[in-house]
């Protein structure tokens, strides 16, 4: 049986009351699907099922074919729709999908026919879930959507489906005739269209004439009656439409009109005027013109956005969100580390000798504490912009741009620092070494107790990128993190090792994952902005041995404020936090040294005079020794002696240009005197 209806059930790039848009591509899913007919979206009884409706999706909705059945209800509801007493279509959907109020897809669950005028226009009734960094969230309710478009009722004497309906059926809103057209000009354009008619009409008695006085073959068909305009020519049995813009020049005695034709010469005078004027358009107007036509418009039609808001020319963000949340998290900004060295010989258990004195064993306990530092964003628009914006949500656009950049400067920070200048006003604070300090601990800046540096030679002739599995391999006895580690470095860095070949020019590594167990990883994670960091080829941790501490209110927070005076709305972002790891020997930085860098053996260590307690530093070429606590640089030779209870922390760093293998720089000798 024949279709009882038919009608857009929705209608896509139709704007609702509540600002959201329904997109072309929501329901396209659900083309040929049926789903029932129901009076008034009534799910709290059968009867309130009037039939069963076959969903067809169009490019611009999706329409649909009603058929009642034969319950009293569809029978009424049949004799309502018939007598135009109810025209109107509403959908429930639900598992509706949002992005900066544009619905991208949703399941129709029904078709409901609806009072007339109940809900004019476009109306989603539902509550959606509001994202302020505009990402695409699922929305918390179902929804029902009316269009307030009326349905077309069907004759059902004649059997159809609703694939030939298009063929048989003219509806509501389809291709539109002659005079649904003419209508909805305005009296410009209609007329335009009384000048072309009369013009094709005199044109053609002017070309009948002149076939005739020449004896020529052409046949003519000129008609007007009813506003309807037949005008064709032909030539040995061949028929070809005229151009009602073209006009013609006068035969014999008339008076003659201009023809106008596009010759090279205006050709060549159009494209010096667009390299003139910097616009083909303006180039292509100044010459239509003078030609009779004003409506360049229609030839150059406004270009369309693909998407709703503009796109971010940004760096790859995906490894933030990793890094922000496997990091611990403290309630308290302020965060201090405790440790204790054992590794000293003075530490170790002594065995005992019948009637010997025990000595005491001692160990040095250290602390670092780590303070808070401000990281914001500042924005402001004009009001009188964001009033005029209507195409998509400035505000909200702006706010999603902060709240991105403020987590990738804040990720940054952790990994390898901001990379300013210490002189530079806007650096976000990376204190670095053992003391106490206020800011962001970057991994790549910390202090040797805490992160062993790996030099890897893969610059000569002979290198290759399995030297620095072997190298991360004998570095992971100074690994004393949690659990497996995570590998963060660049794309380019990591194409290297899946580039690697042995000698039969077979790959070493077919994947990521394989990279990943040779380095003893858990999982890589590239990261754009370490590209920044010259001869860094990347870092092993485990982020959960860094601490990133909050007091309440410092915790990111978003502003806005309307400044009266000026008339606009200026909006910051902010968190004040302090980071850094809270676990020695927790991180592994991995550099590539230079081709000409030259590896030096082991340093020599420390002496310590136990009698006059005097440190004495030795002299090693391209070597210099530091206080460990104070960076500050240690002379060769003996240091002041040590007072009771003073402890003296070495550490031997080397000079530009050289480098230890496997960071023997971190075996620091550490001296106290009891």
């Amino acid at each position: 049986m024949g279709a009882d209806f038919s009608g857009y059930a929705t209608k896509a790039d139709l704007k609702c009351s509540d600002g959201r848009t329904i997109s072309a591509q929501a329901f396209q899913h659900m083309d040929k699907q049926t789903v029932p007919l129901v009076w008034s979206h009534g799910h709290d009884s059968p009867s309130n099922v009037l039939g069963h409706a076959v969903l067809e999706a169009r490019s611009d909705g999706v329409y649909c074919y009603g058929y009642f059945n034969d319950t009293d209800q569809g029978k009424t509801a049949r004799a309502l729709v018939k007598h135009k007493d109810v025209n109107k279509l509403s959908i429930f959907a639900n598992q509706l999908v949002e992005k900066s109020k544009k619905v991208l897809h949703g399941m129709i669950r029904e078709v409901s026919l609806v009072l007339a005028g109940a809900n004019p226009g476009a109306v989603i009734d539902a509550l959606l879930m509001e994202h302020g960094d505009g990402s695409i969230g699922e929305l918390d309710d179902a929804a029902i959507i009316h269009t307030g478009l009326e349905l077309e009722v069907l004759e059902t004497d004649e059997e159809q489906e609703p694939d030939d309906v298009d063929e048989t059926v003219e509806h509501a809103d389809g291709d539109p005739t002659l005079q649904d057209i003419y209508d909805g000009m305005d009296d410009k354009e209609k007329a335009l269209v009384a000048f072309l008619v009369g013009q094709a009409q005199q044109d053609a008695g002017s070309s009948n004439s002149g076939d005739a006085a020449t004896g020529g073959s052409a046949a003519h068909s000129n008609t007007a009656g009813d506003g309807d305009l037949s005008h064709q020519e032909g030539s040995k049995g061949m028929t070809s439409t005229r151009n009602v813009f073209e006009q013609t020049k006068a035969q014999g005695d008339k008076p003659s009109r201009e023809r106008h034709e596009l010759s090279h010469d205006d050709v060549r005078g159009i494209v010096q005027d667009a390299m003139k004027l910097g616009s083909l358009r303006d180039a292509v107007e100044g010459y239509v013109l003078k030609h009779g036509i004003d409506s360049i418009d229609v030839l150059f039609p406004d270009a369309q956005t693909i998407e709703q808001m503009p796109q971010f020319n940004k760096r790859r963000t995906e490894w933030v969100d990793g890094v922000l949340n496997t990091a611990r998290h403290s309630p308290f900004s302020r965060v201090k580390t405790v440790w204790a060295d054992i590794t000293q010989a003075d530490a170790r258990a002594k065995g005992y000798i019948k009637g010997h004195y025990k000595v005491e064993e001692w160990f040095a306990v250290t602390k670092r504490v780590t303070t808070p530092t401000t990281i914001y964003k500042k924005q402001k628009l004009d009001r009188d912009d964001v009033v005029d914006i209507t195409s998509f949500d400035v505000i909200a656009w702006i706010k999603a741009e902060m709240r991105i950049m403020l987590q990738e400067e804040l990720a940054r920070a952790i990994l390898i620092g901001d990379g300013r200048d210490v002189s530079d006003e806007d650096k976000i604070k990376d204190p670095m070494g053992a003391a106490a300090g206020d800011g962001i601990r970057s991994i790549y800046h910390d202090h040797e107790l805490f992160v062993t540096t790996l030099n890897v030679n893969v610059d000569d002739a002979n290198s290759s990128y399995d030297e620095v599995i072997d190298a991360v391999m004998d570095g992971m006895e100074f690994y004393k993190g949690s659990g497996t580690p995570t590998f963060y470095t660049t794309i380019k860095q990591l194409n290297k090792f899946l580039k690697a070949k042995d000698g039969m020019n077979r790959r070493l590594y077919n994947n990521k994952a394989e990279v990943a167990a040779a380095l003893g990883v858990d999982t890589i994670v590239t990261v754009e902005p370490m590209n920044d960091m010259a001869g860094l080829i990347g870092i092993i941790v485990n982020l959960e041995d860094y601490t990133i501490g909050a007091d309440k209110g410092g915790e990111v927070n978003m502003f806005d404020d309307f400044d009266i005076d000026y008339n606009q709305l200026k909006y910051l972002i902010e968190t004040r936090l302090s980071g850094g790891l809270t676990k020695i020997k927790s991180a592994i930085v991995v550099k590539a040294t230079g081709a000409t860098d030259v590896l030096l053996a082991q340093p020599t260590v420390p002496t310590y005079d136990a009698t006059t307690h005097v440190v004495t530093i030795p002299t090693m070429t391209h070597v210099t020794y530091k206080n460990a606590d104070t960076g500050a640089t240690l002379s060769a030779g003996p240091q002041t002696a040590l007072t009771v209870g003073q402890t003296l922390n070495v550490q031997a760093t080397a000079d530009a240009g050289y480098y230890f293998a496997n960071d023997a720089g971190t075996l620091n000798p550490f001296f106290r005197r009891a």
